[in-house]
Formats: structure tokens, C-alpha cells, sequence
């Protein structure tokens, strides 16, 4: 799931600190989530999947689409 999270990131050519504040968290935090040092709670998941047009089974790794 981090991996996917970060290669959504990139594909959609943004930074951290971007996503961060589409999601309203700080860098910081979306950094641990990426790395996995921090759990990805269930809304930021949904927000996630929505920005990217993906579905939440997809960025957990559970589907290729």
C-alpha cells in the first residue's frame, strides 16, 4: 500500500507537501504514511482513492486497477 500510495503521488507529479494539503494533513504525517511508519486511517484512504480516481482496493494493494 505505501508503495502504491507514493506511485500515485509521483504519476500525478506531485510533492509531498501538495497531497499533504490536499488531504489537510502535514507533511510530516503524509511522509510516515508513504514510509509506513504510520498507519493511513480509513478517510484519508477515501480521500485518497477520490483524488486519484482509484479504488481504495487498488491502494491497498488488493486489485491492479
Amino acid at each position: 500500500m505505501y508503495e502504491r500510495i507514493r506511485e500515485l503521488r509521483e504519476d500525478n507529479d506531485l510533492n509531498q507537501s501538495q497531497i499533504a494539503e490536499i488531504l489537510n494533513v502535514s507533511q510530516s504525517t503524509y511522509s510516515r504514511y508513504e514510509s509506513g511508519y504510520l498507519d493511513v486511517p480509513s478517510e484519508v484512504l477515501i480521500a485518497l482513492s477520490k483524488h486519484y480516481n482509484v479504488s481504495v482496493d487498488y491502494i491497498l494493494g488488493l486489485t491492479d486497477k
